[in-house]
């Protein structure tokens, strides 16, 4: 009997418990108009801090580490730009009656969107894997993805908005409420190596909170938008088997591509991250551009609206058992 009141506690976790809640809580009462406003900027305020308490904690040493570790690059890279595109043809062999055409364009939307921010560092530092590779390729997926995405699409769809985006605003947030931050961190590195050292437990559990204000901001920004309200049950049903299906193929070819190369933990971690994850917040915004007066849009945007959710569900759950599988981390 004890043994299994030990089970239920394990199931039971703290950190799992907050997660459902924000998706709960943002499915009834999502953030909109000024409140989301404030909740982006806590969210933008909290990203900040994560970035620059993790500079803190980093030894140099390890940041000339991820900067060098190009193979690691190489193969998330190709990852998010090439093995995602292809991962999503065989859905052109459905019937339309059974995947109709905007929802398959969606996929193919979704299979050329750049790597998650914010949800890749957050899940790599919180597993324990190799940060300093994370910061690196998720920022430059982000800057390269704005101009590969809309290419990608020129496949698929007769148009392109490649000159409409604005690569340098984009840069300019990557570097402001990104690398900014965590460059501020390393110059104090040497002055607070030891207080962080102390307070490691806290930055863990810092990591935690801001991944659930993550979960609730994106999942108040597609109920928002209409995501319970407007699209079929059918449609949402079919799509969210496939975006669960298609994370679980990625992150077994992040995983075991990883460890066929010789990655070491931490950088297998930091693949399995960065590799998975979509961006939503690049999504949306190029989705309205690209589509703009498309009377499919909600069906082109449904898959990256619930694999954002997906993955980030997911990918919470995997980086605590990455946690607790061990304390070994990428050697810097």
């Amino acid at each position: 009997m004890f043994e299994a009141m030990r089970t239920m506690r394990i199931k039971l976790d703290p950190f799992l418990i907050l997660m459902l809640a924000a998706v709960l809580v943002a499915s009834f009462l999502p953030a909109e108009g000024q409140a989301a406003t404030v909740v982006d900027r806590l969210g933008t305020i909290g990203v900040g801090i994560l970035f620059f308490a993790h500079g803190a904690a980093l030894p140099h040493r390890a940041i000339l580490s991820g900067l060098k570790q190009w193979q690691l690059h190489l193969f998330i890279f190709a990852t998010t730009f090439i093995v995602f595109p292809i991962a999503i043809q065989p859905l052109g062999l459905l019937p339309e009656s059974i995947l109709p055409t905007d929802l398959r364009l969606g996929f193919v939307y979704l299979a050329v969107l750049p790597s998650a921010v914010s949800s890749s560092i957050a899940f790599t530092a919180m597993a324990k894997g190799n940060v300093p590779a994370a910061v690196c390729n998720s920022a430059g997926s982000n800057v390269f993805g704005l101009l590969l995405t809309p290419l990608l699409m020129t496949l698929f769809i007769s148009a392109s908005a490649a000159g409409a985006i604005d690569l340098t605003h984009a840069l300019r947030d990557v570097l402001l409420e990104l690398l900014l931050p965590f460059a501020l961190g390393q110059a104090i590195h040497t002055r607070v190596a030891d207080f962080m050292a102390r307070h490691k437990h806290r930055l863990e559990q810092y990591d935690q909170s801001v991944i659930v204000l993550i979960i609730y901001s994106a999942f108040s920004q597609s109920v928002a938008a209409g995501l319970w309200r407007t699209l079929p049950v059918g449609a949402l049903a079919l799509a969210a088997i496939l975006c669960v299906a298609l994370l679980a193929a990625i992150l077994a070819f992040t995983t075991f591509g990883a460890r066929r190369l010789g990655f070491s933990r931490g950088d297998e971690i930091a693949a399995v991250f960065c590799g998975s994850k979509k961006s939503l917040a690049s999504g949306l915004p190029l989705a309205q551009v690209l589509f703009a007066g498309a009377p499919g849009f909600g069906m082109i945007v449904l898959p990256i609206m619930l694999y954002n959710q997906i993955q980030i569900i997911v990918g919470a759950m995997l980086a605590r058992r990455y946690a607790n599988a061990g304390p070994e981390t990428a050697e810097a």
